[in-house]
């Protein structure tokens, strides 16, 4: 999915994906700036077929969890 969206250089994303240190869980963090709120990543082949059976391969249920940004250094921007 990176080489998908390093390739097509996608507009209104910013995304990264983090393991953590139980070595089996993992945190995807995704800033999405478009004017319609749309994600970016839904247009991907790639993420398409990342999300196929996503829930059959989780041992629990992914959460997807909207943030409010209060302040940041760096991060968003």
């Amino acid at each position: 999915m990176f080489e998908e969206l390093r390739a097509s250089r996608l507009a209104g994303i910013r995304y990264a994906s983090f393991k953590l240190a139980d070595g089996a869980s993992f945190v995807h963090f995704a800033v999405i700036d478009t004017t319609d709120g749309s994600n970016p990543l839904a247009s991907l082949a790639s993420f398409k077929r990342f999300q196929r059976g996503l829930r059959d391969r989780c041992v629990e249920s992914p959460v997807a969890l909207d943030l409010v940004p209060v302040d940041d250094y760096g991060l968003l921007k």
